[in-house]
């Protein structure tokens, strides 16, 4: 697993994405991704996860949206110098495709920031 990660003011994410053989179905054309994030908390302060904006980019250019609150039904507090980890999944109808997103988050004070999930590349070969 490659891992990808991308600091926004003070705080990094770091995603490692991974083909899933069994759940895929080259003749069906669905090919199961799975990834790993990381989102650590490196400032003095807790920060809160709100929301989740994700574009995902299949080989053919064509581009899905997807946002909504939170990760896996949670908005995690995230205290200073601690982690939140969490994995989900990725649908593609090809061989390879991208991911990049942000989250949009919350400081203690109640500033609303947003923070960079790096781009990350999925591919059948990866593995």
């Amino acid at each position: 697993m490659v891992p990808y990660a991308a600091t926004t003011r003070g705080v990094t994410v770091t995603v490692r994405p991974v083909y899933l053989d069994d759940p895929s179905d080259f003749f069906e054309k669905r090919f199961v991704f799975a990834y790993f994030i990381s989102i650590e908390n490196h400032t003095d302060e807790p920060v809160q996860l709100l929301r989740r904006y994700w574009r995902i980019e299949e080989a053919d250019g064509s581009v899905r949206e997807v946002e909504g609150a939170g990760v896996i039904g949670q908005q995690p507090v995230i205290r200073p110098g601690h982690a939140h980890i969490y994995s989900s999944y990725c649908i593609l109808s090809s061989l390879s495709g991208t991911m990049e997103g942000y989250y949009l988050m919350r400081s203690a004070d109640g500033r609303r920031f947003r923070v960079t999930i790096p781009r990350f590349d999925l591919r059948v070969a990866a593995n």
